[in-house]
């Protein structure tokens, strides 16, 4: 009995791979690349046109990438311009943001939760924001409570606190408020 040509014998009985389906490749549109493509990058500003590439010709592609090529500086200032105001809503939502929506005090449920641990009331400034987290940190630092697991947890939150109402503080000063 002779052999079928894509028989291999025992122990498989037929071609190798061929319970398998092909598999499509896409190669790098960098010229004279043979990687394979991964990564899209767009071919020109506000268009859906993509060109794929290996890594690192993507990031070499990524680096070299100006928007605004092409444009007037009026024409890209416009368009930044529009961007902006079209975006605005977005980035006005608390809801969007990482500390939940604001209330009527403007703060989000952590950084109310934040004074709280620090014992301070809404209208608390900079300076009694400051000055109480630096009580409550010397009061609960691990040096001088030893191996008290519940004072270290409350330096821990202290902390934590601290820079939630930082953030809170640093973003009301770039808004200008």
């Amino acid at each position: 009995m002779a052999r079928s040509p894509k028989s291999w014998g025992f122990p498989r009985w037929g071609e190798y791979g061929q319970d398998r389906d092909t598999v499509s490749v896409r190669m790098c549109d960098y010229h004279g690349c043979q990687e394979k493509a991964d990564y899209p990058a767009p071919k020109a500003p506000l268009t859906d046109d993509k060109w794929w590439f290996c890594q690192n010709h993507a990031a070499e592609y990524n680096k070299n990438w100006d928007f605004f090529a092409g444009m007037s500086a009026e024409e890209a200032k416009r368009y930044a311009h529009a961007d902006k105001r079209t975006g605005a809503g977005y980035s006005q939502t608390g809801t969007y943001s990482w500390g939940g929506a604001e209330d009527s005090d403007g703060l989000t449920a952590i950084e109310r939760e934040a004074l709280d641990v620090l014992g301070l009331e809404v209208d608390a400034s900079a300076g009694e924001i400051k000055a109480r987290f630096r009580a409550l940190a010397k009061k609960y630092h691990p040096d001088r409570t030893g191996d008290d697991s519940d004072a270290a947890e409350m330096f821990q939150k202290v902390g934590a606190a601290y820079e939630v109402l930082k953030m809170k503080l640093e973003a009301r000063s770039f808004k200008g408020l």
